[in-house]
Parts: C-alpha cells; structure tokens; sequence
C-alpha cells in the first residue's frame, strides 16, 4: 500500500482542481481575451489617433538605415520604416547630388517593413561619402559612410582574412596570456590576493567598456526594438545562466574528494567562458567595422588588441593557481580556445551578415557573463566573509588598480 503523505494529497488535489474546472468557467476565463480582441480590433478599426491628428497634423515618419554595402559602382541601402505611420520614399542624394534608385521591396513602407536601395553610384575607395534619403514629405535620412571600402562577400578568401585576425587578436594572445600558470603557482598567499585583485580589475574594464559599447549600439537601435531594454534582458539573462551554470558544476564535484582543488577549476572554466562572450562581441566589432567601411584595420589596431587581449589569459589561469592545483598542458589550451576563439566567430558574423539586434544582444551577453564572473571571484577571495571587506586590503586595492591600469593603456592602442 502506497503510503497517504501530506504531499501526495496535496499533488492529488491540485490536479483534480485544474481537470474539474467546468466549461462555464473555462469561457469566463476567455471573455477578457475575447473583449480585449474586440477592443483592439474597434482601435484599428476606429482610428482615434487619426480623427485626434485630423489632417493639420505630419506623419511622424522615422526611417532608419540597418546595413549599407559597397558593391563595384554601386551602394546598397537597407532600410526600415520604424515609425508608426507609412513612409514613401522619393528621393536619393549621394553627396548632395540626387541619384537614380531601385527599390527591391517597394518604396512605401508600412510599419517596420523594410526596402532595400540599390544606387548606381562610383563611390572612390578610401573617400567619404555622405547617403541621404528623402520621404514624399521632405523629411530627409542621412548616413555617413566615412572611409568607403568594398564591402566583402562571403568566400574562402575573406574567411581566411576574418579568421586570420580572430587568431591574431583573440586565440593567440589568450594562449601566450596562460603561459603565466608555471610563475603563478610559485607566488604566496599574499601575492595569489594582489593578482586576483588584478584579475578582476582586468574584468571590470571589459565589463564598463563592453556596456559602453552595448549601450552605444543599443542607442542607434530603432526605437520600437527598445535597445536598452534588449541590452539589459540579454545582460541579466546571462548573468543567471552562468551563476546557475556555476552551481551545477560545483553541485557536481560536491562529492569529491578533490573538490576544494576542483573549485579552481569551475572558476577557471567560468572567467574563460566570460571572457569568450566578451571576445565574440570584440569580433562582431570588428568584422562589422570592416564590412561597413568604417575602419581599416591596420597593423598597429590589431597589435592593440593583441596587447589588451594577453591579460585576459592571465584572468583565466589565476583561479587555477591561486587553488595550487596541477592542470595538464591540454586543459591550459581548453581554457584558451574558449576565451579566444569566439573572436573568430564574431569577426565571421560581423563581417558576412552583420544586424544591429545581434551586436547589441552578444554585447549584452558579455556583459552580463563577466559581472557573473567578478562576482564569483570576489565571493572566492572573501573566504566566506563579506566580498566588500575582503577588498579594502591594501594589496588587493593595489592589484585592482593595477588591473584597471593595464587595460587602459593597452585599450589605448585600440581605441
């Protein structure tokens, strides 16, 4: 006989209520949904805003430009209609001269729909070029396209190209940053603080600099995607993935033996995933600057960002030698490939089918996975006690502004 506990009648009686629930209250339950239909459809149908508007009043007309290409004697417009009202587009001026066009899509453009402009025009590589786009009402749309460079196609050569410069500013540097493992592990307790002091001052600088970023993007989103709000969803989505993420790993090794040496690890694995989010929105950066033609990426950015990307090799393996613990020369190159290469993917992505919506959302991921990642960190370095005291020591306030220090002057170079 299987036992009667409090909780099975409790599991019993809530499902009995859900499947006694007669149809009369199943319809009771649906007439606000059907009432709200109605009185959206009665909106619609009505048009209070238009009758309020009456004819002395504009159409609010909001055209937004979401991706311009450079092909061989020509510029190719993408663009949406983010305002409430439709909006036809008339003319096209290409450095104040007006321009024949075609309209893939049509050039009148209801609610979030989108065209796409082709004008025969022969751009010169290297030059500045200024696209505007005027509205049957006058209203003209500018954008800027400020060193004009061919916009590259998908094929071996530009996936080599991207690839190239994913290893040059993600993977190797990342790599040459866990070279420091063999010295770390020699440091004493006192020093292990000051360096992971350093470690999350390294981290809080991607962290502000990413949410510069992010918000920046998010801010020349149209308005009905709500970039901010889109940033911060992506940002407290991640955080929460990676904290439940973090718990199951340690749930895991809860029954080790070596769990205390594991510890290292889980963090480890953590910082290095942070810091692959981060670096996938670094490449997305990169390879839609170059797509767009507004950067050329010289020698010295890429010898920047090589610079300001060691150091986050060396975030990676100071949880690992502060838990004095041996890790194979094959876990060190796992560790770096998930910090480095998302560089590449992001340059892929960047490069080929660059959106707006995705740069803000990848941004707003790293984001939200190195304040996971800092937390975690801090929570180590307290020993149980309250992370804000754990980082008033004087050593670990030196490591933190050392930290800060070393990126600003290599972000310098890539600035």
């Amino acid at each position: 006989m299987t036992p009667d506990t409090g909780a099975g009648r409790a599991a019993t009686g809530m499902t009995a209520s859900v499947a006694e629930i007669a149809p009369r209250q199943w319809l009771l339950a649906l007439l606000p949904l059907v009432l709200l239909v109605g009185l959206l459809a009665a909106i619609v149908w009505s048009g209070p805003a238009d009758a309020v508007r009456g004819g002395g009043f504009p159409p609010v007309e909001r055209l937004t430009f979401q991706r311009v290409t450079l092909e061989p004697g020509a510029i190719v417009v993408s663009v949406m209609n983010d305002g409430p009202d439709p909006v036809t587009i008339a003319q096209v001026q290409v450095d104040e001269a007006f321009w024949t066009f075609s309209a893939d899509d049509g050039t009148v453009l209801g609610h979030l729909a989108r065209t796409t402009l082709r004008i025969p025009y022969p751009w010169v590589d290297g030059e500045a070029h200024l696209v505007k786009v005027l509205t049957s009402t006058g209203t003209a749309f500018e954008h800027e396209i400020p060193v004009a460079v061919e916009t590259p196609r998908p094929s071996a050569r530009f996936f080599g190209v991207f690839t190239l410069i994913g290893l040059y500013v993600g993977v190797i540097p990342v790599v040459i940053g866990l070279l420091w493992f063999p010295f770390l592990t020699r440091l004493s307790s006192r020093s292990m603080d000051f360096l992971l002091a350093v470690t999350v001052g390294l981290l809080v600088f991607l962290l502000v600099d990413g949410a510069h970023d992010g918000l920046e993007s998010a801010a020349v989103l149209p308005e009905s995607f709500q970039g901010v709000v889109l940033f911060a969803l992506g940002a407290a989505g991640a955080y929460l993935l990676l904290e439940g993420t973090g718990a199951w790993l340690k749930s895991r090794k809860a029954s080790d033996a070596d769990a205390p040496e594991r510890a290292g690890w889980v963090l480890a694995l953590l910082v290095a995933v942070g810091i692959g989010l981060h670096n996938f929105g670094e490449g997305l950066a990169i390879g839609s600057a170059f797509a767009l033609g507004e950067a050329a990426l010289g020698t010295l950015l890429i010898v920047g960002f090589t610079l300001h990307n060691t150091t986050e090799g060396l975030a990676i393996v100071a949880p690992l030698a502060r838990a004095r613990q041996r890790v194979a020369l094959r876990d060190l190159l796992k560790l770096g490939l998930i910090g480095g290469v998302p560089t590449i993917g992001g340059a892929w992505l960047g490069g080929f089918v660059y959106s707006p919506v995705w740069s803000v959302l990848f941004l707003a991921v790293g984001v939200g996975a190195i304040a996971q990642v800092v937390g975690q960190i801090a929570r180590q370095m307290a020993r149980g006690g309250s992370p804000v005291r754990a980082m008033a020591s004087g050593p670990v306030l030196a490591g933190l502004f050392a930290g800060f220090v070393v990126m600003y002057a290599t972000g310098m170079l890539v600035g």
